[in-house]
């Protein structure tokens, strides 16, 4: 404890005791997921429920944090090789597992203190983010996508915080109606195996700077709404220009309370090992 405290005072005062006490939701533990849960772990986060129906595939090597040829021979669940990373780090971690889809999970998902979402589809993200407004949760969104252009391939992707009561995801143009209707989590035009881990762990590292600033006293400049760009090709991440569009703007999607908030919330609401 002390070489933490040692470790982590740049961080604020009691900012080891911040990460212990913390509740992680991480929807989707493929790519992005599996970086995030990695980097929680080294960071202390005492608490985190992990949700992915899916198990390990030979095409899931090249990008799964912590995944092994084992895995792919034993058919492991993608939860199991993030519960088995986060343990290896932080033995004293309650790991709570769920396989299967987060839609299904909405009373595990009101107890934690953020989520992250790691989701392929738009419609995905849309739902969840209105499942934190419900619940008044802090929602990271991060995605990427290779696509063709011309006779090359540009590497784009996002991160997002969404805040209760800011601006929301479709506030800020991520999230529209004919993006939905045609619905594009295409990873087609990279092949079977894109070659994206690196990607994938930029994009996870800035999630996770995002959520120390907002738990810790790390410095005073918290903004509310937050949307990066990712590109790629050049190695950058910038702030998106859609922000300063939506200054002094108001949220009209989630501007009510109705629907907002949980009936059934309790006080104790810790995670134990599972």
């Amino acid at each position: 404890m002390k070489e933490a405290l040692k470790r982590q005072s740049f961080l604020g005062e009691g900012s080891d005791l911040i990460h212990a006490d913390c509740i992680a939701g991480l929807a989707g533990l493929g790519g992005g997921g599996s970086h995030i849960a990695q980097q929680l772990a080294h960071l202390g986060v005492g608490n985190f429920l992990l949700i992915d129906p899916d198990r390990v595939e030979e095409t899931n090597l090249n990008r799964l944090v912590g995944a092994t040829h084992r895995d792919v021979l034993k058919a492991t669940r993608k939860t199991a090789v993030a519960k088995r990373v986060i343990k290896g780090i932080n033995p004293q971690a309650a790991v709570k597992t769920a396989n299967k889809k987060w839609q299904e999970c909405h009373e595990l998902i009101r107890g934690c203190d953020v989520i992250f979402g790691c989701l392929d589809t738009y419609r995905d993200r849309s739902e969840l983010e209105a499942l934190a407004r419900r619940y008044l949760i802090p929602y990271v969104d991060i995605g990427m996508d290779v696509h063709r252009v011309g006779e090359e391939f540009a590497v784009t992707g996002q991160i997002i915080l969404s805040m209760p009561g800011e601006l929301c995801m479709r506030c800020l143009g991520f999230l529209r109606d004919e993006l939905l209707e045609r619905e594009a989590a295409k990873y087609g035009d990279a092949g079977g195996r894109p070659q994206i881990v690196w990607a994938n762990g930029a994009l996870a590292s800035a999630a996770v700077g995002i959520f120390t600033q907002l738990l810790t006293p790390w410095h005073r400049k918290h903004e509310p709404t937050i949307y990066l760009e990712y590109e790629g090709n050049s190695q950058t991440v910038t702030r998106s220009n859609r922000l300063e569009y939506m200054r002094d703007k108001e949220c009209k999607h989630f501007s009510t309370a109705d629907g907002l908030g949980d009936p059934f919330w309790a006080p104790v609401r810790r995670l134990r090992p599972a």
